[in-house]
Parts: C-alpha cells; structure tokens; sequence
C-alpha cells in the first residue's frame, strides 16, 4: 500500500471514530434528557344535580290474626299511594320492593302473632318534586303508617359519561399548568406526555352537606383525580 492509500485509510478511520463519538455522545444527550420527567396531579370538579330520585318507604303492621294483619298493612299501603298521588307522581312510578310475612307463637300470652312487613319505592327522574315530597314524610305519619328503618331517599347522578370527557381534558389542563410551573422553577421546558393514569371518578356532596358518597342530597358535586408524566426538555 502506497503512502497516499495510507493517508486515506487513515481518514477514514478517523473520520469513523468522530461520527462514531458523536453519534454515541447524542445518544448518551437523548438518553439523559428521556429521564427528564416530572409527574403531576391534575384536579377538575363539577357541580351536577342529581337526575334519578329512589325513595324507599319500609312499613309493617302486626297483629294475632293473618286476615287482619293483611287488612291493615292493606290500609297502609293505600294511605302511602294516596300520598304519591297527592305530591303529583304517577302510579307506574311506585312499585312494590318487596313483602315478608313473620309468624311466632308467643307462649307466655298464648297467642299467635303474625307481623307483615312491606316495602313501596318511588323511582323518579323528578328530583325536586321527590324532594319536596320526602319533606311532607310525617303526613305518613299521622295517617298511622309506621315507617321502618331502612326507608329513606336516594338521589344519583346518571349522566356520568356525558361529563366524562371535558372533565378528563379540564384535569390533564390542570395537570400541565403544575408541570409549567415545576418547570420554569427549575429552568425547563414541558415536553408532551410520557404516560398518563386516568383516577377513578368520585360524586360526593356539593357543599360538604354529607361526608359520605353524597346520594342524601341531590347537588353533587363529581371529582376526577389523573396522574400524568410529563417530559422536561
């Protein structure tokens, strides 16, 4: 090999090695900026009012006799479907949720007693006039229907899905301005998203009215949590 092919080779070799650092030094560069990250939480809330109302009425009556232990939670019954009428709901609205007959011979008084219990639900899509109703309860009362414990009231909020999409864009929205600021705190920029989890959507009580799931009142409020990665370049 001549002097000049020697040259070359030798350009070559050293032109490789140089692309070759380059190439691994950039490499090196995207790898480190790949593990920029930061990961932030984006909130978003929304005031619902709650479309379904389930009102629930448990009542019974006992007595010695079958016939009329029947009779009475028959007069019951009416009392509670005249109520309903009364508020304005229709008949289809109130249906049976069940009845249970409980038969016992009492052998210190010597007697049989039977007691019938029965259970009538209102299932509304009028939400303030259940409401309205719900608070009248005591005229059962006075018509001699003897509410049990397990009735009550049940306001849901079914259109979930219908909010779900905004709500899901307003926390990823809320999630990059945390990342914004995290940033700019730090001399970086927000990249795009290197992954996501969607929370769980939660509907609770708009004011702090219940500490529970909020179904004891119709305004609700609906709660939506994500935890998102962000890129930093």
């Amino acid at each position: 090999m001549d002097r000049s092919s020697s040259l070359i080779a030798a350009g070559i070799l050293a032109l490789g090695v140089i692309i070759g650092g380059y190439l691994l030094g950039d490499g090196l560069r995207r790898a480190r900026m790949a593990d920029r990250s930061v990961t932030v939480r984006g909130l978003a809330e929304r005031d619902v009012t709650a479309d379904l109302a389930t009102w629930t009425i448990a009542y019974s009556e006992q007595g010695t006799e079958l016939g009329a232990v029947q009779a009475a939670i028959g007069e019951d019954t009416r009392a509670i479907t005249d109520f309903f009428r009364r508020a304005g709901f229709k008949d289809e609205e109130v249906t049976s949720a069940g009845v249970g007959v409980n038969q016992w011979y009492d052998s210190n008084r010597g007697v049989n007693t039977v007691t019938v219990r029965r259970r009538l639900q209102l299932r509304t899509n009028d939400v303030m006039k259940a409401r309205a109703a719900f608070g009248r309860q005591f005229d059962l009362i006075r018509a001699g229907v003897a509410i049990e414990e397990g009735s009550g009231m049940i306001y849901s909020f079914t259109k979930l899905n219908e909010v779900k999409p905004a709500m899901i864009a307003e926390a990823t929205k809320d999630a990059r301005r945390g990342a914004e600021q995290f940033a700019e705190d730090s001399g970086a920029d927000v990249g795009g998203i290197r992954q996501a989890t969607q929370g769980y959507f939660s509907i609770g009580a708009r004011d702090g009215e219940d500490s529970g799931s909020g179904t004891d009142s119709p305004f609700q409020k609906v709660r939506v949590v994500t935890t998102i990665d962000f890129y930093l370049d």
